[in-house]
């Protein structure tokens, strides 16, 4: 708040100055009216007076005159428009100067105005604010764009054209559009530049981009100046230059970068609204303006098409040959704000007379205090309904010239919009339209806010724009500098492993695997990149390539090229390309030859797999007891033999050597299904066995990470790698246990030695190296455990720079056509490889997982098998019962009835019982026997009535 109050007063300090010098300045307009002061608020003054302050001899200037004669005009000729109050304009020419523009504005207030139109230019308009404020008179801008011109610290600011906040956003999705990442922003140093590009800067950081160069001129700088700027600009990398400066010297920046060679193929010139203004001014443009220009893409305020428009701008030459004899200026979208800002007051009067307000001034007693003094503030009154009026004109919503006038909550037109401009040999043509509800499309901002918002990148469209040299594809944005100096590359001078990477007499001064794979992805890049490589470290031990990635983020390497692993922390500093290579962490260990158990033959199955096997044997004896029972004699007899037929018959079905036959269809199909089940697992024990009897089984008393670090032994690691700090700082490891080793020699005789005799038990390295360090060791060592780290090897660039998106995508086409694979055989093929990883038996065994299908579908059919046959048992009971029942119903009629449940219930079980132990052969005479005796009993019956009827 003190902050504010300081700067009130130095500007108000600066007002005074200003007047005492400049106090009786002429004033160009209808004159001053004085107010009479009426006690009724019902009354309306007969002329209200509003001020008007741009500089007439502009490009904006020139279109904005007669648009405020034309409206001044048309509102004082409608009658439904303040029908008994004439509507005044005072102009005054600020003449692009902020000292006389805040002179004139001092000079309007005299006039007692209620509302005031402008400033045109942004500076002007920051000084002027602190005036409106004081004064409560609502200051109405029509073409100064600044975007903290919108602040709260300024509340009678209204602007009635776009805010800039809008235009820069839109042109930071134009450049995420097309995928760029860094622009050059070329500004005139006033508060209009510096502070539109500073909100484009915040737009393109949304959009994860960047400004990575400023390049300010002075305003009304000479054209080497511009030439000077323009020079250090051709110096940077980005080749995307946006421009954001004023209309009147804008061009000149196109004719310095023209000479400079820089309106060719590869450039990308964005200029703000400011070129289409400059071009719409200007009815003919010369040829040799619209060839400098060729290619550049142009933004401009959007104004819907409507009849009004098309006889406004029928009316426009008519308009300037009255102000001017000389030839008429070009119409341009600041006329119609113009014109609809005059239209706004005039509206917005209406409505404030009609709520019964009136208009009355009153002296600032702040101002009192200056009446001892020559300079004569006093004379600038406050409007006192400045505040309810500022709140009628933002609460409008009406159709102007311009389109829908409305304001949002800060202050802002709703519903911005800009036109995307190409320019081509035929003149600016639109490739499409922006906006802040569906971004970019084809289609009229208007015909799309009836649908929901959507910005989303799939559906934003823009029709082909023709770039710089006549070039049709995007430019890829950037470009090497101008200033001779080649890409510096960063190598490790490494000490072992060298087929990666190592020094060398060659032209490169390099070579190795990493090296061939970056040369082979620098020809896939479709422009030349000159590039030297610098080897890094004293070639006594591997350098720290934690160090070697400093170096880069440092500006000292621009890439740093070899086997440099991507992890976390780098990745913080500088930007990775696709990893070429994979490459995690192992442990390898010493191993030896483990002894042959005389238990091996079980471990072809796991326990559970031996458990469930066994059952399966059993079960299936079983079921086929059950079922060849009663037509087998082989399994019928004492229980003893029964039961050993079982077992017997249930194990030997093992080796296919069972001696019973199955009789019983049902018994023949049960087998059937087991011994297809016996076949396959037969196959498998087979199988397993074979692989843990005939491959060479290797132990080693470290099984992994988790044993390695609960040893308390010492660990190797590589001289430079990252694999010291991952054991430190992620595994917690004491710094004493680990031991940097230099090279294989050193490697291979520290696991030789082992712990006790000064050596390592075992060595953290990253994969590729310990590939290459077994087929080194004669198959002495092998990797323990899993790889406990999913990382891989990249080329480090520095932040944000567009070389490494390139190359990561030739590193995705060299593996694409096979080329990685070819360079990989190239440098490392081993003569003698080892297998990697110690073999275990547990790999061999199996388990019930591998062959629970089989297991369901046995019990499925067992299931079936045996509801049939309890089916058929239980059938014949019943028929069994039922004839017996027939014999004995006279004999259970003397019995109670509830002995006779019991005893029933109890000889159905014994029945049962009885019927599932007699032979099949014997049920089958019981059940023919008694059918006879029926049929029998029933001829008897039938022949007894026939007889006595023939006695009869």
């Amino acid at each position: 708040m003190e902050l504010l109050v300081v700067i009130r007063a130095v500007s108000m300090g600066f007002v005074l100055l200003c007047v005492s010098g400049l106090w009786v300045l002429p004033t160009e307009g209808a004159g001053r009216e004085s107010f009479s002061r009426n006690s009724s608020s019902s009354s309306r003054p007969r002329s209200v007076n509003v001020g008007a302050l741009f500089t007439y001899d502009s490009f904006i200037g020139r279109a904005a005159k007669p648009a405020f004669m034309a409206a001044i005009d048309d509102v004082n000729a409608d009658q439904s428009i303040l029908r008994r109050t004439k509507l005044n304009i005072v102009f005054h020419d600020s003449n692009c100067s902020g000292f006389v523009g805040t002179m004139g504005a001092l000079q309007v207030m005299e006039n007692k105005v209620v509302a005031a139109i402008g400033p045109q230019y942004s500076g002007i308009g920051h000084i002027i604010s602190y005036v409106a404020n004081e004064l409560h008179v609502p200051l109405l801008s029509f073409a100064a764009t600044d975007p903290t011109l919108s602040s709260l610290q300024f509340p009678y600011f209204l602007r009635t054209t776009q805010n800039d906040y809008f235009q820069m956003n839109s042109i930071a999705d134009f450049v995420s559009y097309f995928r760029w990442r860094e622009v050059v922003a070329i500004f005139v140093d006033d508060e209009y530049g510096r502070n539109g590009i500073s909100v484009l800067g915040d737009a393109l950081a949304k959009k994860r981009a960047k400004i990575s160069y400023k390049a300010a001129f002075t305003p009304g700088a000479d054209n080497s100046s511009i030439t000077d700027v323009l020079a250090s600009v051709n110096l940077m990398e980005s080749r995307i230059f946006v421009v954001h400066v004023n209309p009147d010297s804008g061009l000149n920046i196109f004719s310095a970068a023209k000479s400079l060679g820089m309106m060719g193929s590869g450039y990308v010139w964005i200029a703000t609204d400011w070129l289409l203004t400059a071009l719409d001014s200007v009815e003919t443009m010369d040829p040799k303006t619209m060839d400098l220009l060729q290619g550049v893409v142009a933004f401009r305020h959007y104004i819907p098409e409507s009849n009004n428009k098309r006889r406004f701008k029928g009316r426009w030459k008519n308009l300037r040959s009255k102000e001017s004899s000389g030839g008429a200026d070009g119409f341009n979208s600041y006329a119609m704000y113009a014109y609809d800002t005059v239209w706004l007051v005039a509206r917005a009067l209406e409505v404030f007379f009609s709520d019964g307000n009136t208009v009355t001034f009153s002296s600032d007693p702040n101002l009192r205090k200056t009446n001892d003094s020559n300079i004569k503030l006093s004379a600038l009154n406050v409007f006192n309904e400045g505040e309810r009026f500022l709140q009628v004109i933002h609460e409008m919503n009406y159709t102007g010239l311009t389109g829908q006038i409305e304001f949002d909550s800060e202050k802002n037109r709703k519903n911005p919009a800009y036109d995307i401009l190409n320019i081509n040999n035929r003149g600016p043509q639109r490739v499409g339209y922006w906006s802040n509800h569906t971004g970019f499309s084809v289609e009229p901002p208007e015909t799309l806010y009836s649908k929901p918002p959507n910005t989303s990148a799939e559906h934003q469209r823009l029709n082909g724009i023709i770039w710089p040299g006549e070039v049709t594809k995007p430019p890829r944005g950037w470009a090497f500098p101008d200033n001779g100096e080649p890409l510096k590359i960063g190598v490790p001078h490494r000490v072992s492993y060298k087929n990666y990477v190592s020094k060398d007499n060659n032209s490169l001064g390099v070579k190795g695997y990493c090296i061939d794979i970056f040369e082979a992805a620098i020809q896939l890049i479709p422009y030349p990149v000159p590039r030297t490589y610098i080897v890094y470290g004293d070639g006594r031990r591997n350098p720290s390539y934690d160090n070697l990635i400093s170096e880069v983020a440092a500006n000292n390497f621009d890439v740093a090229v070899g086997d440099v692993t991507i992890v976390t922390n780098r990745t913080k500093f500088v930007d990775f390309t696709q990893p070429f290579m994979e490459s995690g962490l192992v442990v390898v260990a010493p191993v030896k030859g483990a002894k042959s158990s005389p238990w091996s033959f079980l471990k072809p199955f796991t326990v559970e797999m031996w458990a469930v096997t066994g059952a399966f044997f059993l079960f299936v004896g079983a079921i086929i007891w059950i079922l060849e029972h009663r037509f087998n004699e082989e399994f019928r007899g004492p229980p003893r033999r029964q039961i050993i037929t079982v077992f017997w018959f249930s194990f030997s079905t093992m080796f296919f050597s069972q001696r019973e036959n199955t009789v019983s269809t049902l018994g023949r199909f049960v087998l059937l299904i087991w011994l297809f089940v016996v076949l396959i697992i037969n196959s498998s024990y087979t199988a397993s066995l074979t692989s843990i009897l005939t491959v060479q089984q290797l132990t080693s008393r470290i099984e992994g990470m988790d044993s390695l670090i609960a040893s308390n032994e010492p660990i190797g690691v590589q001289d430079g790698a990252f694999a010291y700090k991952y054991l430190v700082n992620e595994l917690n490891i004491p710094p004493s246990r680990i031991i940097s080793l230099k090279d294989e020699e050193e490697y291979l005789s520290a696991l030789q030695l082992g712990p006790r005799a000064g050596g390592v038990a075992a060595i953290v390295d990253k994969f590729p190296y310990i590939k290459a360090l077994l087929s080194n060791s004669n198959c002495k060592f092998r990797t323990v455990g899993p790889e406990f780290t999913r990382t891989g090897w990249g080329f480090a660039f520095q932040r944000d720079s567009p070389l490494a998106v390139d190359m990561s995508t030739a590193i995705l086409q060299l593996s694409d056509e096979g080329k990685l694979e070819n360079i990989r055989k190239k440098w490392l093929t081993y003569s003698h490889e080892c297998s990697m990883q110690i073999a275990d038996t547990e790999n061999y065994q199996i388990t019930v997982q591998s062959f629970w299908g089989l297991f369901l579908i046995c019990g499925i059919v067992w299931f079936i098998v045996l509801t049939l046959f309890c089916w058929k048992v239980i059938w014949q009971c019943q028929r069994l019962r039922t004839e017996e029942e027939g014999d004995e119903v006279r004999a259970s009629e003397e019995a109670s009835s509830s002995r006779a449940g019991r005893s029933l219930r109890a000889a159905s079980f014994k029945d049962l019982i009885r019927v599932v132990d007699k032979r099949e052969t014997e049920i089958k005479e019981m059940l023919k026997l008694k059918s006879s005796k029926k049929l029998k009993a029933s001829q008897s019956s039938g022949e007894t009535p026939l007889e006595n009827s023939l006695d009869t």
